[in-house]
């Protein structure tokens, strides 16, 4: 099976890594920076997202889309607001897609595996999602991740062809699920980088973990999910580890708001997507639109917008007392 990865930041990068460990085909890796594609080329090196790392001979790099026409499954790694764009100007194909950005849509307020099966109806979609630091992955320590699809065919075929020593992912069929752990969890990350920020205290991050995984759960309930798959490895699982490193991007962009940084030039310093800034707004419409309470995610939308955090604080814990669930 031959892999092909949309997207040559430091996920999509680690990924071809993967599929380079898994399979004795070339992988073809699409960047939009000429520069990525030349270092990958040249140097077996992306140094713009993922120095350090010798990436494997296997892999090569373009910066033309027709160039993944041949590939019998692709990777879909660019950030969550752009998959559209990408997957309308894919070359024509069926080939499965395996979704691996997290987010949600911003104005159809569509989960990303629905953008894509509204974009190219005749493909298979799945989801691979869990607790991964890129630079982990690519230096081969060792990954468990979810990947769900709703085509059990597809999913064993592409389980065996990522899975290696130090790579193993576990199969589901609730891509709902899978996606909603994802999206919703980059935006907890934020709310616990602004405790750590404002120095509120690790009994504070604590008791927003536990929280916030109640408001993914109800969430997903919300819109289909499995409780199972939020409390795996693409809900709980990754919840906890970006919510507790300075490597997860949304973490270290709550960590700036914790200062009293203005989340603008934030996110304008960043070569790198912070998704829980964008997923932010739109989950908090969703959750509205579906009748469910988040409030720490509506905290993490108004000190987006600029509120002081002291205020957001204050504004939590003032809620009125309640029954735990």
């Amino acid at each position: 099976m031959k892999i092909g990865v949309i997207g040559g930041g430091a996920w999509g990068t680690a990924l071809a890594q993967v599929a380079a460990r898994g399979g004795a085909e070339p992988v073809m890796l699409w960047a939009r920076e000429p520069e990525v594609v030349a270092g990958i080329n040249d140097a077996r090196i992306n140094h713009a997202f993922l120095p350090g790392v010798m990436l494997a001979r296997s892999i090569r790099a373009t910066g033309s889309l027709d160039d993944l026409a041949g590939c019998d499954a692709l990777l879909v790694v660019a950030p969550a607001q752009h998959v559209r764009g990408v997957l309308t100007a894919l070359p024509a194909g069926d080939a499965p897609l395996v979704l691996c950005a997290k987010g949600i849509e911003a104005g159809s307020k569509l989960l990303v595996g629905e953008v894509a099966r509204a974009v190219r109806p005749g493909a298979p979609v799945a989801v691979l999602s869990g607790p991964t630091f890129a630079h982990e992955v690519a230096a081969g320590k060792p990954t468990a991740v979810t990947l769900a699809c709703a085509d059990a065919g597809v999913r064993a075929a592409l389980g065996a062809r990522l899975a290696s020593p130090s790579f193993r992912p576990y199969a589901s069929e609730d891509v709902v699920g899978a996606e909603i752990g994802g999206a919703v969890k980059n935006v907890l990350a934020v709310a616990c980088g602004v405790v750590e920020g404002a120095g509120l205290g690790q009994n504070a991050r604590a008791a927003v973990i536990a929280r916030g995984f109640a408001e993914m759960t109800r969430f997903g309930l919300a819109r289909g999910a499995k409780v199972a798959t939020l409390s795996g490895l693409s809900g709980l699982g990754d919840l906890v580890l970006t919510c507790s490193s300075t490597s997860s991007r949304n973490f270290s962009l709550g960590v700036g708001l914790g200062r009293g940084g203005a989340a603008a030039e934030l996110l304008a310093d960043r070569r790198t997507v912070a998704e829980g800034a964008f997923t932010a707004p739109v989950l908090a419409e969703a959750a509205r639109d579906a009748g469910v309470d988040m409030p720490v995610t509506d905290a993490v939308v108004r000190l987006l917008g600029g509120e002081d955090v002291r205020r957001v604080v204050e504004a939590l814990l003032a809620r009125p007392l309640r029954d735990e669930g």
